[in-house]
């Protein structure tokens, strides 16, 4: 295991020092009240320049990421991500303007977002597409607050929203922090929204339908347009949470659908990184009938310049400061540019095609609880094994021993032990065998020695953690 930084210290070393500018120095008392003024010592490391970089190369080394390892993160949608989207989001034009400056001055950045928004527009079925928000949850909570205004305009006191039992964590708190009351829906044998039971729970009172299609199980909801019809019968909204867009790119479209208001996740789907808790971003596209709705400004051209459009009558108001992470903007629209229509339906195509290839080859080795075709993602179950001595954790431990990442495991919540397994389209078949041969191994193992699998992950830098122990007193300073 590496030691920490602290313990390779030796008094004395040190790296780069610069000599002094030349200039007057003030000491830091003149300069900063006393409040502000450390009284302590501030106990930093000290090592060379090369003992710094070698130790945070080598940590970074027993990282697990998409660029190093297979990723099949299910419902996250960790896509590999084109170096080129780093070319061009480093473009000098790009990282050398600052968000303050007047719009004359940015032209070219304009042009980009109106030109992105425009083609989200088209790819999702919708009418106009804001790229404000900061991520997916940011998304659903912007487009949550848009069903809230149109309704409050209508002046219907509207206080529900339905939600499937299978659906992201964050639907139901996004829907909870508009004000509203979650009320769950619960799934059929097949895996998809029980409409007899939908049906139960539709009234004047429901706001929206907040649904995921192909939905969290990855399997598509043969219903959707039976779900819209009854939707509009009772006024309702239909919105698209689009973290698993990646399915059905330039095949179908949430507007086709009948969705009135879809969030799209440019950090899964367009290829654009994400992780370690961002910069993520997750624009949101409305209906001809919400379009006026949208958070302000939007990015419109008027025949000569691109500019920025306030004037957005029932506007939710801005959602972020300034707009949007631009960076995330530039690696989205770069891969949409790169792919093309064609290429981005092939995506949706070839990601569809490799999950089914792992859940057919796998499923007599685990508990495969909906046994139908699957889309982008499909979840197993580790029940078997469990009644064997090794639960999900222990697969999923064990998996790091042979370089993999683990997938996402004890979700959807409908499915006891539960593993999401999402291979994206850009993994080869020498990769997805090798998965499927480690994780038939693994079952072996746990059929002749399920104590030695418990103990997993046994080569990794760290090994098998007290979870609770963990939880609860929880290391948080050396």
């Amino acid at each position: 295991m590496e030691k920490t930084i602290f313990k390779n210290s030796t008094r004395g070393k040190r790296g780069i020092k610069f000599s002094g500018p030349g200039l007057d120095e003030k000491p830091l008392e003149e300069l900063l009240p006393a409040n502000c003024l450390r009284k302590d010592n501030v106990n930093l490391p000290e090592l060379t320049e090369p003992d710094v970089v070698r130790y945070f190369t080598n940590l970074s080394r027993q990282n697990f990421s998409v660029d190093t390892v297979f990723y099949p993160l299910g419902s996250c949608t960790m896509k590999y991500n084109p170096k080129i989207n780093e070319q061009m989001s480093a473009l000098p034009g790009f990282t050398g303007i600052h968000p303050e400056q007047p719009e004359q001055y940015s032209r070219g950045a304009l042009e980009l977002m109106n030109k992105l928004q425009n083609a989200l527009a088209e790819i999702t079925g919708m009418n106009r597409v804001s790229l404000q928000p900061a991520a997916g949850a940011h998304g659903e909570f912007a487009g949550m607050l848009i069903v809230k205004k149109y309704f409050e305009n209508k002046g219907e006191n509207r206080s529900k929203i339905i939600i499937p039992d299978s659906a992201h964590g964050t639907n139901p708190a996004s829907a909870k922090m508009c004000g509203y009351d979650v009320v769950k829906v619960s799934s059929n044998s097949r895996g998809q929204v029980d409409v007899d039971a939908l049906k139960d729970l539709l009234n004047n009172d429901v706001a929206a339908i907040m649904m995921t299609n192909p939905n969290t199980l990855g399997i598509f909801e043969e219903n959707i347009l039976e779900i819209s019809k009854l939707a509009k019968e009772h006024g309702i909204l239909l919105y698209y949470d689009g973290a698993n867009l990646n399915a059905i790119m330039g095949i179908t479209s949430p507007g086709l659908m009948g969705f009135d208001i879809v969030h799209v996740n440019l950090h899964k789907t367009f290829s654009a990184p994400h992780g370690g808790g961002g910069p993520g971003s997750g624009p949101v596209g409305v209906s001809e009938e919400l379009s006026s709705y949208l958070p302000a400004p939007l990015v419109e051209f008027d025949g000569k310049e691109y500019y920025l459009d306030y004037n957005i009558r029932n506007s939710i108001g801005k959602v972020k400061p300034f707009y949007g992470n631009f960076g995330v903007l530039v690696k989205a629209y770069t891969y949409i540019l790169m792919m093309g229509r064609d290429g981005l339906r092939k995506v949706s195509e070839d990601a569809v095609l490799n999950a089914n290839y792992l859940k057919e080859k796998l499923k007599n080795d685990y508990l495969l609880t909906y046994d139908i075709p699957c889309m982008h993602e499909f979840v197993l179950s580790g029940d078997i094994q469990k009644e064997q001595g090794v639960n999900t954790v222990g697969i999923a431990k064990r998996l790091m021993d042979f370089d993999i990442h683990p997938p996402t495991v004890y979700f959807p919540l409908i499915v006891p032990e539960s593993m999401m397994i999402e291979p994206t389209e850009t993994e080869t078949r020498e990769t997805l065998d090798n998965f499927i041969s480690v994780m038939k191994q693994i079952a072996g193992e746990i059929k002749e020695n399920p104590a030695q699998v418990a103990q997993s992950p046994i080569n990794s830098p760290v090994s098998k953690v007290d979870e609770v122990a963990a939880a609860r007193k929880p290391i948080l300073k050396y």
